[in-house]
């Protein structure tokens, strides 16, 4: 065993194959990699000393988190030459401080657990993800992680007071401030933000809080198509103002894959239609919002924008609403391998882009089924594809590629974009570089350089190399 090889197996390595899979792929399963080391420090001291270490023998680093990604971001390379560091154990609150709505936690906090000990001091930590009971704040802050609350609270470089993190040199950044205001010079923080393990390795973050809300108001309603739920979204901006949270778009296609998930998951409408809202509001305080939630749908409805709709009478009922937002990604993923996409274009074109695109995808591929949802508020649709059934998984690669390219093909005319929140990784490296202009890209490999001289840092990420 090489002398860096002996120095790095002090840091807990897994070394047993079964409990190294999950190191090795994420979710999607799409990709599989093969590590050099696989390592689990418990303190950002032992961080700092592995990257030491690799720096000085020039050994590519990958970090870790939650293996929830969706771009292959955290896999490591095939060729076996990546060093894993999974923040798994630093998982410890440092500290909650209620008085000043922030909170002080490492990396490797799952983000159920923080909303969790947010909630016990009347306090919300808003993001809110599908994969929240198993990815890590630490992951979520490398990708900038949007989902469900978008819309009222941000994207986590919103969310994101102070953050420490290990340099590829090994140094540690204490950037740990709990200020809501700081104007000194250049914000570091938000190049981590972001930035996929490329420029270091975050390894604990101060996060802002927000009052605990003590009402939510959660409806499902049908509209007619893409356009009138756009409509219907102004709407509601007007008349719920900043009380509205979540505005997804779900198709009728999206229902069935989530009551194959779940099949005891009911319809919660008489109504069937084309397309479906699921929104939210919450409060906290001494507004009415069950008033002005049933306000805004007599209004709604007057106007045309919505044909049937239902709100949840209890948290239970709300739930089983948001089972359908939530079980449409397994019923997908029960379908086999398909195209995942992210992209966003302005709240406005919302309707226009998912017309020209299903009409490019049906004469581009006709029997391609496509399966479009998202977040209305933010302009950010998962415009996915599944293949026809019994197709041969030989003939899917080729196939989901072609799909890609024609909805990658529609953004241009709106001047959208290929992420809106799961990053770039590795699987979207390509198109990512196709679209970045010249002097962007000199910006970015300009900062690259500056942190990561070496180019250790999860390399082929956001960069060839």
């Amino acid at each position: 065993m090489p002398p860096i090889d002996d120095h790095l197996a002090i840091f807990d390595p897994v070394t047993d194959p079964d409990q190294a899979e999950r190191y090795l792929t994420d979710w999607p399963r799409d990709a599989k990699g093969r590590a050099r080391a696989i390592l689990r420090p418990r303190t950002v001291e032992e961080v700092a000393q592995i990257v030491r270490l690799c720096a000085a023998a020039a050994i590519p680093v990958v970090p870790q988190g939650g293996h929830t990604g969706l771009v292959a971001g955290g896999v490591p390379s095939a060729d076996g030459t990546e060093v894993v560091v999974s923040l798994e154990r630093l998982n410890h609150i440092r500290e909650i401080d209620p008085a000043n709505f922030s909170m002080t936690v490492e990396a490797g906090c799952i983000l159920a657990n923080l909303h969790d000990v947010a909630s016990e001091h009347e306090r919300l930590f808003p993001l809110a993800l599908g994969a929240q009971g198993s990815c890590q704040i630490g992951g979520n802050v490398a990708t900038n992680a949007g989902g469900l609350n978008v819309l009222r609270y941000g994207m986590t470089r919103n969310l994101v007071l102070g953050i420490e993190a290990v340099l590829p040199d090994g140094q540690i950044w204490n950037g740990l401030r709990k200020l809501h205001k700081n104007n000194t010079g250049y914000d570091l923080k938000q190049l981590l933000i972001g930035s996929e393990g490329t420029l270091g390795i975050v390894t604990a973050v101060s996060l802002r809080l927000f009052p605990k809300p003590t009402q939510v108001e959660t409806a499902f309603l049908a509209v007619e198509n893409p356009a009138a739920a756009v409509a219907l979204y102004g709407l509601a901006r007007r008349d719920l103002s900043d009380l509205l949270s979540a505005f997804e778009l779900i198709g009728h296609v999206g229902v069935e894959l989530a009551q194959e998930a779940t099949p005891d998951l009911r319809h919660p409408l008489e109504t069937r239609s084309s397309h479906y809202v699921l929104m939210e509001a919450s409060a906290s305080g001494l507004v009415d919002l069950s008033a002005l939630m049933q306000r805004f749908l007599e209004s709604a409805m007057e106007a045309g924008h919505v044909l049937d709709g239902t709100v949840a009478a209890n948290s239970a009922q709300a739930g089983a609403l948001w089972r359908i937002r939530e079980d449409l990604v397994e019923g997908q993923a029960r379908r086999g391998r398909h195209l995942r996409t992210d992209v966003s274009v302005p709240i406005s074109d919302i309707a226009a882009f998912l017309a020209k695109t299903d009409a490019a995808l049906a004469q581009a591929e006709p029997n391609a089924i496509p399966v479009a949802y998202g977040h209305v508020g933010d302009g950010n649709l998962h415009y996915n594809v599944l293949p026809p059934p019994h197709m041969a998984e030989g003939d899917k690669p080729a196939f989901l590629k072609q799909c890609e390219q024609v909805v990658y093909a529609a953004l241009p005319e709106f001047a959208g974009s290929i992420s809106a929140e799961h990053g770039i990784g590795r699987a979207k490296l390509g198109s990512y570089l196709k679209g970045l202009a010249p002097e962007e890209k000199a910006l970015t490999e300009g900062v690259k350089r500056l942190f990561d001289p070496k180019g250790i840092m999860s390399p082929g990420r956001l960069f060839e190399v």
